[in-house]
């Protein structure tokens, strides 16, 4: 993830062992770090003048699957901004440069938001294209959907938008007429056809040229942005196959969403153009703080909603959230809303969603409201049970290892139950997009055909409560409850294939027509009781007092938070849907009550148990843990184990050090006053230590294998005749981060959560007993919640 370059496939191995050793480099690892200047103080390795030291490769990179020192990231981040700060005062060339490294953040910023803008609006004119050429092709031009071929006709309803001259059915292209049973045959044979092909294109493109590109990309996105190493998940190729597949498999009518997507596909764009900056390029720290503005960026492009966005990475991605990401991510999300509004891929649409609702809502609405926040917290639980339980059986069957097999299953069991229904065969954004609406001329399929008599030029009625059902609409309602129970099983089943999928599309789906039955409902109790005590207040016959959209978007919300488990966040991009103040109580009410009822059967959302079934190194902030473990039960070295590899201050040679050095695998070594004693001085990383021995092996002369390894101030006199001795007292940490042995594991967890650290050292009374890392403490709160603990895909 954090290398501009990946690193050379498993392929190209044999390739590189035949290289000569001067040319044997991996791609994308960045050269050693030099010694600090600190380390070259005191005759100690590099003092000779105008002499550099030759890097050594792979040395100062991340292994993949490792988690990076925040400490010292930040560290380094600081003090290169004190060091320019401090030469800005030396000459203007030093002032301009501080002011352009100052700059560069909001500079890099405008970037992403532009980037991530234009590539959401390609995203979604190209998904709507695909998606409409499923059911036929616009004459006027093949390259235009279904709404653009049809703005320049006169029609006046829904039924006249769909059949306007510019757009032409398959069957009618084929057969010259869209009646009779073999049109219907034709129209069903193309719409399984296009589907098939779309979903195939996915499926390949992802397997042979970018295997991230699968999936949601936010489980990822938030072990990234921990502090976990994923080489390649945010690349340039990951980038390409994602955008163009997400297309694909949206457009081929799986029950997937892009919304997911455009978050992983916003910080792929935000580390591609962080390669164009040494400052991000160059620190770990502030590269994750870039890419936590882009996942707000995504959010904002997806539903349109800049605040929302915002929110939604300090709520839900982000790891690490100061004040300054939280300007700049406002920042990008701003100007990427404003590049997709200048866009306007939405053509006659006013965005992702058109929502048009005008009735407010009465207190006596509350009770239905909350009802759909346990619905929504009920469905959250079940598929977050079912869809991991599906997973695991997936992947130890025989279809589990052939993943064009599954997607073509999937999409062809999907195509072949979706196009009969009306609701299921056309678009999950459509069809949200409609559910969000009052009755009207264009949506009078689900009002059943029957409009109010005071219609407005608007479309919209002011006496719909005073209609009762009729035929139509209660084959309407039918439908929709078919399509309810299709929704929910297939987006079950969904999940888990190998294409770009997102979840908040889906969710909001099932929500939005559990929203409008229970609304229809309501309505109709509120018409055939409006003399009751219950509705006589508020609910006149010529007045529009029970509005179905608003619990289609109440119920969208609750559901997609019962699967999530997001709040605020959520709240506020469905305001900024709505725009509407008066309506943001009963989504308060909804989304509280689903998390609720959700958390009961499981505090983890729909994210968080993808990251356990990878076995993604994460520590979730939000969970506690709650054993009365102590630090010297998760320390290493335990009581079987042999003793901790340690240096000390002054009594090992340089041949011993290597010969420690090369014989284990450790990223970093205590340094003890002596072997006997243990008592700590400080802890010394292993490349800084490779670094300073190879550059005293090129520059200092006399240095052998029987030289004196030295961590101490004052070098102890020595013979004539005696080596040198290696003073590295300058790369020594003198102060890590160290705890008691009686440290409670749970104060143990909130500081490796709240600091960022890779490592405590563990003391009693100034001795050292022993380590605890990153990997020890996801492993030890695994084990405590009885899951496998050598699932966590460590290196």
């Amino acid at each position: 993830m954090t290398s501009c370059r990946p690193p050379p496939p498993c392929t190209m191995t044999a390739f590189f062992k035949r290289l000569p050793p001067s040319r044997r480099r991996l791609r994308g690892a960045r050269p050693r770090r030099r010694l600090p200047p600190r380390a070259m103080k005191g005759g100690s390795v590099g003092e000779l003048p105008g002499r550099k030291a030759d890097p050594l490769p792979a040395l100062g990179t991340y292994k993949n699957f490792s988690t990076i020192d925040w400490v010292l990231e930040k560290s380094k981040s600081r003090d290169r901004h004190r060091e320019i700060s401090n030469n800005s005062k030396e000459s203007l060339s030093a002032l301009l440069l501080c002011i352009s490294d100052a700059l560069s953040g909001w500079l890099l910023m405008l970037l992403v938001g532009l980037m991530v803008g234009a590539v959401a609006s390609g995203i979604e004119v190209a998904t709507r294209w695909l998606t409409d050429m499923k059911g036929g092709v616009c004459l006027a031009g093949f390259w235009s959907d279904h709404d653009r071929c049809c703005s320049t006709s006169n029609q006046n309803t829904s039924q006249e938008r769909d059949h306007c001259p510019h757009w032409q059915s398959w069957a009618q292209l084929i057969t010259g007429t869209s009646q009779g049973t073999y049109a219907y045959t034709v129209d069903y044979l193309m719409y399984m056809f296009w589907a098939l092909l779309f979903a195939f294109l996915a499926v390949a493109l992802v397997g042979a040229f970018a295997p991230y590109a699968s999936g949601s990309g936010i489980p990822e996105i938030k072990t990234i942005l921990s502090g976990v190493i994923i080489r390649g998940y945010l690349g340039k190729w990951t980038l390409i196959i994602k955008t163009v597949t997400l297309v694909l498999a949206v457009s081929s009518g799986l029950s997937v969403g892009k919304e997911g997507p455009l978050v992983h596909v916003a910080c792929c764009c935000a580390n591609v153009l962080c390669c164009l900056f040494t400052k991000f390029r160059q620190n770990e720290a502030d590269r994750r703080e870039v890419l936590s503005a882009a996942a707000a960026v995504g959010v904002s492009v997806a539903f349109e909603a800049p605040i929302g966005g915002v929110l939604f990475s300090w709520e839900e991605v982000s790891y690490y959230f100061p004040l300054k990401t939280l300007c700049r991510s406002f920042f990008a999300a701003m100007v990427a809303a404003f590049t997709l509004r200048s866009i306007n891929p939405f053509g006659s649409r006013q965005g992702p969603f058109e929502v048009n609702f005008h009735a407010g809502w009465h207190m006596v609405e509350l009770a239905p409201f909350v009802l759909l926040g346990v619905f929504g917290g009920l469905w959250g639980a079940l598929f977050i049970k079912a869809n991991i339980a599906w997973c695991r059986t997936r992947s130890l069957t025989r279809l589990g290892r052939y993943p064009v097999t599954q997607v073509l299953l999937v999409t062809a069991l999907t195509a072949l139950l979706a196009f009969p229904n009306i609701y299921t065969r056309m678009s999950a954004d459509e069809l949200v997009s409609k559910l969000f609406n009052d009755c009207s001329l264009f949506n009078s399929r689900l009002c059943g055909d029957q409009h109010p008599a005071n219609t407005s030029q608007t479309g919209v009625g002011n006496n719909v409560a005073s209609r009762p059902a009729g035929e139509a609409l209660r084959t309407a309602l039918w439908q929709l409850a078919l399509a309810l129970l299709f929704k929910m099983i297939i987006t079950i089943i969904t999940f888990g294939i190998k294409v770009p999928s997102g979840v908040f599309i889906p969710s909001m789906v099932v929500g939005a027509i559990a929203g409008w039955l229970l609304g229809v409902g309501m309505e109709q109790l509120a018409y055939h009781n409006r003399e009751s005590l219950l509705f006589r207040d508020w609910c006149s016959p010529h007045t529009y007092c029970v509005t179905p959209a608003l619990y289609a978007m109440v119920g969208a919300t609750a559901c997609l938070g019962g699967v999530t488990r997001m709040t605020v966040s959520l709240v506020v991009i469905m305001f900024e849907l709505t725009g509407k103040r008066e309506h943001v109580m009963p989504l308060m009410a909804a989304t509280l009550t689903s998390k609720w009822v959700a958390d009961a059967f499981g505090r983890v959302g729909f994210d968080e148990a993808l990251i356990r079934l990878n076995g993604y190194p994460f520590l979730a902030p939000k969970e506690e843990f709650q054993h009365s473990s102590l630090a010297k039960d998760v320390m290493r070295p335990r009581k079987s184990d042999p003793a901790l590899a340690v240096l000390t201050r002054d009594s090992m040679t340089l041949g011993q050090v290597e010969t420690l050095v090369k014989s284990t695998c450790f990223r970093g070594f205590p340094v003890v006053f002596s072997q006997q004693s243990k008592r700590l001085m400080g802890f010394v990383l292993r490349r800084d230590l490779l670094s300073a021995i190879g550059n005293a092996r090129q520059w200092q002369k006399g240095v052998v294998s029987a030289s004196k390894v030295l961590f101490r101030q004052n070098a102890p006199a020595q013979t004539l005749k005696a080596p040198p001795h290696l003073r590295l007292r300058g790369i020594l940490d003198l102060s890590p981060f160290t705890i008691s042995a009686r440290t409670p594991m749970d104060i143990t967890v909130d500081i490796f959560r709240k600091l960022g650290l890779r490592h405590c050292l563990v003391t009693h009374n100034g001795k050292l007993l022993g380590i605890i890392t990153k990997k020890d403490i996801v492993k030890h709160v695994a084990q405590v919640a009885n899951r496998d603990p050598s699932s966590v895909l460590f290196k």
